[in-house]
């Protein structure tokens, strides 16, 4: 996924009531940007850290700008969680993942049951599933999901399994937009209902794939997959 503008630079100076932050621009000044992100982001927030944003004309906006990384630990960390979906579709679409590189009809936004999924895929043999996490938290040298108890992923899980009864494949998959980890777990400290209904999705036939991004000011993509542990 290539931005389509040039990035704006900033540091960040404070994130609060969820999803507004403060940043300080280079000519000095201050602005608004929007947070996407409604998670805890503990281990992707620190004050003065270099950020991008993107800026917005539309005048029916409330801010101009949002927020899409931060540069902590040698890396860009991409905290703007409706890119991960863009990638998956994009990368499923035009087949790059191994494991997901058979379907001829990718769709974004299709229900199932009473939720709504992130990519629907099929070819003539079969139909697929596939709900999308962005993921940021690090711990060690691990990403975890999620950074905060999170009903609707859990969810999401659910849902899932039946689509697996229904004769259906499911796959949970799970971009990590940083690369200063090695793997990937559920963070059974923070939300143990969603690791364990995870494992139960897994016990039910549903698969997870969690890849790392490269994210960059110029471009974010899918870069390769990595060990995942229950």
């Amino acid at each position: 996924m290539k931005f389509k503008s040039k990035l704006v630079p900033g540091k960040l100076i404070r994130r609060y009531k969820r999803f507004l932050t403060d940043v300080e621009l280079e000519d000095g000044s201050t602005v608004i940007a929007h947070c996407t992100n409604s998670g805890s982001m503990k281990t992707c927030i620190e004050e003065g850290a270099p950020v991008y944003l993107t800026q917005h004309n539309d005048p029916k906006r409330k801010t101009q700008f949002t927020w899409e990384m931060i540069f902590i630990n040698n890396h860009w960390i991409g905290i703007n969680t409706s890119v991960p979906n863009i990638l998956v579709y994009e990368a499923v679409r035009d087949q790059i993942i191994p494991q997901l590189n058979m379907y001829t009809n990718v769709k974004r936004e299709v229900k199932f049951g009473d939720s709504r999924f992130d990519v629907f895929a099929e070819n003539e043999a079969e139909k697929c599933f596939i709900e999308v996490k962005n993921v940021t938290l690090r711990e060690g040298n691990k990403a975890t999901f999620p950074d905060a108890v999170t009903t609707r992923g859990l969810k999401h899980l659910n849902t899932l399994i039946e689509v697996k009864k229904a004769g259906m494949r499911a796959v949970m998959f799970y971009v990590i937009q940083r690369q200063d980890i090695e793997s990937f777990s559920p963070a059974k400290d923070i939300d143990p209902k969603y690791a364990e209904g995870l494992k139960e999705a897994i016990n039910n036939g549903v698969e997870v794939i969690p890849y790392m991004a490269n994210v960059t000011p110029e471009k974010i993509e899918l870069l390769k997959e990595i060990p995942f542990y229950i």
